[in-house]
């Protein structure tokens, strides 16, 4: 994100908040002619780094996959893995809202309690604590004593492997993201039988396939925000000689919510 410097564009004039594909750079040169390049928002009452967060890619993944492929309804149990996560966030924020009880995972005891006291999740697990498919699957079953509904995942591994197993009949699983699995070794599922016996749906998505559903997704995000209503945080590092650092971080689990690199 970031504001026009200079334009000879007829849609965007200097000081607007844009959107944009500019690169880890500080400065960019952008054709606005191109679909998708660069596109003006409304920075006077959201921040405008929440437009790459809460109001951006990240909110509407997790629209998407909340919305379309788990489709929960009232009542039901929705577990999100990576829950204090710039994804995560919004989606336990968004099936609340739709009458859900929502279960978080997150790594460590400071983001479970933000997970539960700011977010309002009903639960959250602290998977460090929980290493094992045992373990993990005892506090799964208190934490959610009806059984699983719908799974937003972005983590993959053991996560998903235990998760599966507490999966209610007919239930449905957004695959996000395999987060476990980004140094490059398989992934297993140890009883993949269940997505037979419990005529279960896995779908995997990429938002970015799914344009169509952006601007309803960006209008209600867009309103929760700045209503106060949908609530998020940030990881800010300083310059772009920071920004590798940040990248890294990101796959370790040191951000707490979304990880942003303030350029200028």
């Amino acid at each position: 994100v970031g504001v026009v410097a200079e334009s000879k564009h007829e849609g965007f004039a200097a000081g607007d908040a844009v959107v944009c594909m500019g690169g880890w750079q500080e400065q960019a040169v952008l054709d606005a002619r191109l679909p998708g390049m660069v596109r003006k928002v409304d920075a006077s009452k959201i921040p405008l780094s929440a437009f790459l967060g809460a109001v951006g890619m990240p909110g509407v993944t997790a629209w998407v996959g909340l919305n379309h492929i788990i489709e929960p309804k009232a009542g039901e149990t929705i577990v999100v893995s990576a829950a204090s996560g710039a994804v995560g966030s919004m989606v336990g924020q968004l099936a609340k809202a739709k009458g859900c009880r929502v279960v978080g995972l997150a790594g460590g005891t400071d983001k479970c309690a933000y997970v539960v006291d700011e977010l309002g999740f009903d639960a959250c697990i602290d998977y460090r604590k929980h290493p094992d498919f045992k373990s993990l699957g005892a506090a799964l079953d208190a934490a959610a004593p009806k059984g699983i509904d719908g799974n937003f995942e972005n983590v993959g591994g053991l996560i998903l492997d235990v998760i599966l197993s507490r999966m209610n009949a007919f239930g449905r699983v957004a695959l996000c993201g395999m987060i476990s699995g980004y140094d490059g070794q398989p992934l297993a599922i140890s009883n993949a039988r269940l997505l037979l016996t419990q005529r279960l749906k896995l779908q995997g998505f990429i938002v970015s396939e799914h344009m169509s559903l952006w601007p309803a997704a960006l209008k209600e995000l867009g309103l929760g925000v700045a209503t106060g209503q949908l609530k998020y945080r940030e990881t800010v590092a300083q310059g772009l000689a920071a920004a590798p650092e940040a990248f890294l971080g990101l796959l370790k689990g040191r951000n707490f919510g979304k990880q942003v690199v303030k350029l200028v």
